[in-house]
């Protein structure tokens, strides 16, 4: 039986070997893969700055569904030199092309001064928490932690807003503000999860406060007891990531739009009414906005309220359900996101139909214009003010 240095001489002849400074050179002439094959608690303490973490025990099993491409540099490290060398022969078994193993590992590249960095890490109760996700290679703990970063603006404690910020809450989003000047009435209770009887009468952003919370510690939750409108929403939506649109009438939704386009903020859009229910994402940057959905409101005769038309109380839990999926993947950059695409959905029917939106030429309101975008308060057919 051959011993273990053997092992690994046998190892090392087998495989491309790069030293510190070699690996460094690759780092910042090309774009390789930079694999760390340590244990937890070791690649906490420090690592090279983007490396991807998956100990040496779990990587035959994770490499495919972290790292697609077969054909890509891979420089695998460790803490000496020897774990990333049967790493690297491992990859090249499974078909890598590019995989080398830096001697001396992470050791020696922080003795010689080289830039490193501590990894943000989640807590004991938060790998607990959130285990699920982490079992998920489009999340994984990286993702996680964009997930706990994030800021996401609620339009709405109502019917839309309720489950779209229970589930953001659930998932970690870190931070989530809520506008709503409303307080908690017993006609919202059949569809507007986050409240309850007990909180009749209360402002709906302490209510949703108080439920949000209570279900996840790690949410900061931020509070609008305000109207929202001209004087105020670019103050307001300054410095979120994403903002979930449960509005339930077209000022705000125009006024949501303009303010979004000038900021380059993406809205996740939902809307019901009666049986049926949309949504769709407008992100200025990339796609339409509402103004190329509907340049102009609708006859008040043609589009009435829900408290005018009713609403299935089931119905805005499934479309604010997926506007919380739409925020997830937005925050995360994974799948398709439904930005150029607008979801029908027919609870009757329990049908699904997709419908393509593209940019009209004729709207001016876009984020190529956004230095000429002044917000203001939108009255008759909503029209815009460029300067």
């Amino acid at each position: 039986m051959p011993t273990f240095r053997e092992l690994l001489a046998a190892t090392k002849r087998e495989i491309a070997e790069v030293d510190t400074a070699g690996a460094a050179a690759m780092i910042e002439n090309g774009s390789p893969v930079v694999l760390d094959v340590r244990e937890p608690d070791e690649y906490e303490q420090g690592a090279l700055d983007g490396a991807i973490h998956i100990p040496r025990g779990h990587l035959e099993a994770q490499i495919e569904n972290r790292i697609s491409d077969h054909d890509v540099e891979i420089v695998v490290y460790c803490a000496g030199g020897v774990r990333s060398a049967f790493a690297a022969k491992t990859l090249t078994e499974l078909g890598y092309t590019g995989a080398v193993s830096m001697d001396g590992g992470f050791g020696r590249w922080k003795d010689e001064g080289r830039p490193w960095s501590t990894p943000a890490s989640l807590g004991a109760e938060q790998r607990n928490r959130y285990q699920r996700h982490l079992l998920l290679p489009e999340v994984g703990e990286t993702g996680q932690l964009k997930l706990l970063d994030a800021k996401v603006l609620m339009l709405g404690a109502g019917g839309l807003g309720s489950p779209a910020a229970l589930y953001l809450a659930a998932a970690g989003v870190g931070t989530i503000g809520i506008i709503d000047m409303d307080v908690v009435d017993d006609s919202n209770l059949q569809r507007q999860i986050l409240h309850n009887v007990d909180r009749v009468g209360d402002r709906k952003v302490d209510s949703a406060k108080k439920t949000l919370t209570a279900l996840n510690p790690d949410v900061n939750v931020v509070t609008y007891d305000t109207r929202l409108g001209a004087d105020n929403v670019m103050d307001i939506l300054s410095g979120w990531h994403v903002v979930v649109d449960g509005a339930d009438n077209f000022p705000s939704r125009y006024l949501l739009n303009d303010a979004s386009v000038k900021l380059g903020i993406p809205v996740v859009h939902g809307s019901i009414f009666r049986f049926e229910g949309q949504v769709t994402v407008f992100d200025p940057r990339n796609g339409p906005t509402y103004r190329d959905y509907l340049p102009v409101p609708p006859p008040a005769e043609l589009a009435p309220s829900c408290a005018e038309a009713g609403v299935l109380g089931v119905l805005p839990g499934i479309v604010g359900s997926i506007q919380a999926l739409e925020t997830i993947k937005l925050i995360l950059g994974i799948g398709d996101n439904l930005s150029g695409r607008i979801i029908a959905f027919d609870s009757l029917e329990m049908s699904f139909r997709e419908f393509r939106l593209r940019p009209d030429p004729a709207n001016e309101v876009t984020y190529a214009n956004r230095d000429r975008i002044t917000v203001t308060e939108l009255d008759g057919l909503c029209s815009p003010t460029l300067g």
